[in-house]
C-alpha cells in the first residue's frame, strides 16, 4: 500500500526530533523537552508505523527495543582486530614509552592525546551510509559477538549519524558502561525486587549487555563513550583529536576529560590531574591512554604483537585488601602450564568478591613463601586479576608448612618439567591431558597444522564436553552421522567436516610435527626436524644432544621436544594417529652442508619474485640450511627483492645489507646444493 506523502514527511519529521531530544539528554546531558512531551512525540511515531508498516526503518527510534530473544550470539569479524594495549604502572614506564617513541619517529617532542581508561566493555559499531548496521564486542580481538540489537537499545549511541562528512562506512570504537549513581539505583531495585545484584558496575555493564534478550537490555541504564575508529576509517583525518571531534559531531558521547599533551611531563601531568579528580567522576576507570596526536605517526611507529606501538594505558595503583589463605590448588592451563592457585576466604577488592588468587608459578610462591593459613595482602592487579601481594609474617600461625610444588601433573598423571631458564612448570602431556585438550586439538586442525577446514572452537568444545574426543586421533573416528547431531551442524555442514577431516590424513612430516604442538617448535623448528631427520621415527628416538644438531635447535629447545617424546601418554596418541591412517612422506634425511653460502644465513624476502612464490622461494632457502626472517636488521644477512619491494629493501640499503633479485638467490641456492 502507498504511504501518503504527508504520514511519510511526518515520520521523517518526528524521528528527526526524537533522536535530536535522545541525543540531548543522552549525550549532552541537556534535556529540552518534558518526558509528558517525549512521550506524545514517541507514541505518534509508533502509531504512524502501526498505521504504515513500510514507514518502518532500521534507524527509527521505536525500533530500539523490541528485537526477539536470541537462541546464542552469532559472530562478527572485526575488519581490523580491536588490539590491547600495553601497560604502564610507574613514571618510569611512561618515560621509556615516550623515549621510545621520539626515537622511532626521530623527534624531540610528541603531542599525545590523553583520555580516561574506561572500565567497561569494548565494542565496535559498523555505520554504511550513515546508518547502524552492527555492533560486537571485542572478543579475543579478531572476532566479536554480535550484539547489534542490545546496542539498539543504548539511547546514546545513534542508529544514524549526525550532520555530513562521514566516509561511507565508518567503524567507530567505544566502551559501553554504567555510571555509578545508575549502578547503585538498579542494585538498590534489583534488591527490592529481592533478585540479583551486581559486584560492580563493569560486571553490570558486561552482563546487560550480553543478554539474549534486548528487552532485558533495554531494562538497564547503560551508556556509551566513543573513543576512535578503525584503521580503515583515519584517512579523513590527521590527528586522533580531529578524529574525536568529528566523532562528537556525528552525534556520539566523547568525554570532555579529553586533552592533547606535549612530551612525558605532559602524560604524567595529566595522569596526576585524572587521578585527582577519579573519585569524583560519574563512571570508574582504571588508568589513562596515552596516544601519539597524528595518525601519520601511529602509521610509522605501527604495532608489536597484539599492541600498537603508539599507544599505551598508565594504570592506577590497584586497590588492596588483607585476608586467609585457606588452600593452595595447583590449576593446569590449556598450554600445561602449572599455577599454584590461593583459595582465600572471601574479600572485597576494588568492589569484587575475591576468593582465589593467583601465586603465578613455584618460585613466586617460595620468594613470598605463602602458606596456607597465612593472612595475606590481596590486590587485584590491573583492577582485574586478583594476586597476593606479600604475607603478613607477624600474623602467622606455628603450624604452617611451606608449599611443595607436584612433581606429576595434578589432572593427568603425567611427568612435570621446568626448563633452567623458564618459571613456569609444564605437564608434558600435551596430545593427552584433560585440561589442555581443546588447545591441542584446535591447534592440531589449524591451518599451518593439519588444515582440517571447519573444526573451530565451538565444534571443539562440544566434542570435548561430550566427551566424543580426548585425543587428536579421536577426531578421525568421528562419523558425519555424530556431528550431524552437534548443536549448530547441519547435514551438508557435517558431511563437509568428515570429508576435511578425511582429506587431513595426507599431509607433510613437517605439518604433522607442528601439529604435536610441542613446546617451543613452531613452523620453521618442525620443517627444520623433518628436513634433517626424514621420519616421524628418527625425531622421536633423538635424544638432546642429538636435537642440538639441527640448525637453530638449541639446548633448551632440544630438551621440549625430546621430553614431549619421552612421556608415553605422547607417543600412544601418535601411534594411534598413524594407525588412524595419517600419512606423510618420509624419506632419507636430507644433508645440507654446513660450509654451503646459504647454511646459517638470513634472508628477507620482499615483492612478488619473477617465477617463485614465496613459500618455494622459502622452502629452498631453508632446504639449504637458511632462514627466512620477517623483517630487516642488523642480523639479516641477504634481502631478495621482487617487484614492488617497499619499505624492506630501503631499509636493507641504509642497513648495508646484500640485496638479490631472484636470478642471484638462484645461483646462491645451486652454489649451496640446492634444486
Amino acid at each position: 500500500m502507498t504511504v501518503p506523502a504527508v504520514a511519510r514527511a511526518r515520520a521523517a519529521a518526528l524521528r528527526s526530533l526524537i533522536e535530536q531530544h535522545n541525543h540531548s539528554y543522552y549525550v549532552l546531558d541537556r534535556p529540552t523537552v518534558s518526558d509528558a512531551e517525549y512521550d506524545s512525540l514517541f507514541r505518534e511515531l509508533q502509531q504512524l508505523e502501526q498505521a504504515h508498516p513500510a514507514l518502518l526503518s532500521a534507524d527509527s527510534p521505536t525500533q530500539r527495543v523490541g528485537a526477539a530473544p536470541l537462541a546464542a550470539f552469532a559472530e562478527i569479524r572485526h575488519a581490523t582486530p580491536m588490539l590491547s594495549l600495553n601497560n604502564a604502572f610507574d613514571d618510569g614506564e611512561v618515560a621509556a614509552f615516550d623515549q621510545r617513541v621520539r626515537e622511532a619517529l626521530g623527534v624531540e617532542t610528541v603531542e599525545y592525546a590523553a583520555e580516561p581508561k574506561f572500565d567497561g566493555l569494548a565494542i565496535s559499531l559498523v555505520y554504511v551510509d550513515g546508518v547502524l548496521v552492527s555492533g560486537a564486542t571485542r572478543g579475543d580481538g579478531n572476532t566479536g559477538e554480535d550484539v547489534t540489537a542490545n546496542l539498539r537499545t543504548v539511547r546514546a549511541i545513534p542508529l544514524r549519524l549526525h550532520g555530513s562528512g562521514a566516509p561511507a562506512r565508518l567503524e567507530v570504537r567505544g566502551e559501553v558502561l554504567m555510571f555509578k549513581a545508575d549502578f547503585a539505583r538498579m542494585n538498590a531495585r534489583q534488591s527490592e525486587l529481592a533478585e540479583k545484584t551486581f559486584a560492580n558496575p563493569r560486571n553490570a555493564a558486561a552482563g546487560s549487555l550480553r543478554q539474549l534478550d534486548p528487552r532485558v537490555t533495554a531494562t538497564r541504564p547503560l551508556k556509551f563513550f566513543a573513543y576512535g575508529t578503525d584503521a580503515a576509517a583515519g584517512g579523513v583525518f590527521t590527528r586522533h583529536s580531529q578524529t574525536l571531534d568529528a566523532l562528537a559531531e556525528w552525534g556520539f558521547p566523547v568525554t570532555q576529560e579529553r586533552r592533547v599533551v606535549k612530551g612525558c611531563n605532559g602524560l604524567l601531568e595529566y595522569y596526576r590531574e585524572i587521578g585527582v579528580r577519579r573519585a569524583g567522576l560519574p563512571f570508574d576507570i582504571d588508568g589513562v591512554v596515552y596516544k601519539v596526536d597524528s595518525l601519520a605517526a601511529q602509521n610509522t611507529l605501527g604495532f608489536v604483537s597484539r599492541a600498537p606501538r603508539f599507544a599505551l594505558a598508565h594504570k592506577f595503583p590497584a586497590e588492596e585488601a588483607v585476608t586467609v589463605v585457606e588452600g593452595i590448588d595447583v590449576q593446569v592451563g590449556r598450554t600445561g602450564a602449572l599455577t599454584p592457585v590461593a583459595r582465600l576466604a572471601a574479600v572485597t577488592v576494588g568492589g569484587v568478591s575475591v576468593t582465589n588468587a593467583t601465586l603465578h608459578n613455584e618460585d613466586e610462591v617460595r620468594r613470598k613463601d605463602v602458606r596456607v593459613g597465612d593472612s595475606v595482602v590481596v590486590r587485584r592487579a590491573g583492577d582485574v586479576i586478583p594476586e597476593v601481594v606479600r604475607v603478613l609474617a607477624e600474623k602467622r600461625p606455628r603450624s604452617t608448612a611451606a608449599f611443595v610444588m607436584p612433581q606429576r601433573c595434578p589432572v593427568c598423571g603425567s611427568a612435570i618439567r621446568k626448563a633452567e631458564d623458564e618459571a613456569i612448570a609444564r605437564c608434558t602431556a600435551g596430545l593427552y591431558c584433560p585440561a589442555q585438550r581443546k588447545q591441542a586439538l584446535l591447534h592440531f586442525a589449524s591451518r599451518r597444522a593439519l588444515d582440517i577446514e571447519g573444526l573451530g572452537d565451538r565444534l571443539v568444545e562440544q566434542l570435548v564436553d561430550r566427551d566424543l574426543v580426548r585425543t587428536p586421533a579421536d577426531i578421525y573416528a568421528l562419523k558425519a552421522e555424530t556431528l550431524a547431531a552437534l548443536d549448530r551442524m547441519a547435514e551438508k555442514s557435517a558431511a563437509n567436516l568428515a570429508a576435511a577431516i578425511k582429506k587431513s590424513k595426507q599431509t607433510t612430516l613437517a605439518r604433522f610435527i607442528y601439529a604435536l604442538g610441542i613446546r617451543n617448535v613452531g613452523e620453521s623448528t618442525a620443517q627444520d626436524l623433518a628436513r634433517y631427520f626424514g621420519g616421524i621415527d628418527s625425531v622421536q628416538s633423538a635424544d638432546a644432544e642429538t636435537l642440538q644438531q639441527v640448525p637453530d635447535v638449541g639446548p633448551v629447545v632440544a630438551q621440549s621436544i625430546a621430553g614431549f617424546f619421552a612421556e608415553p601418554h605422547n607417543r600412544t596418541v601418535i601411534d594411534a594417529l598413524l594407525a588412524a591412517g595419517v600419512r606423510f612422506e618420509q624419506r632419507e634425511a636430507l644433508k645440507v652442508s654446513t660450509d654451503g653460502p646459504v647454511y646459517g644465513k638470513t634472508f628477507v624476502l620482499t615483492g612478488a619474485l619473477p617465477t617463485l612464490t614465496r613459500d618455494e622461494a622459502t622452502q629452498r632457502i631453508r632446504d639449504c640450511g637458511g632462514k627466512v626472517a620477517g623483517s630487516v636488521s642488523k642480523k639479516t644477512d641477504y634481502v631478495v627483492a621482487g617487484a614492488d619491494p617497499g619499505s624492506k629493501q630501503a631499509k636493507a640499503i641504509e642497513l648495508g645489507v646484500t640485496v638479490l633479485d631472484e636470478a642471484a638467490l638462484i645461483e646462491l641456492l645451486k652454489q649451496a646444493g640446492g634444486a
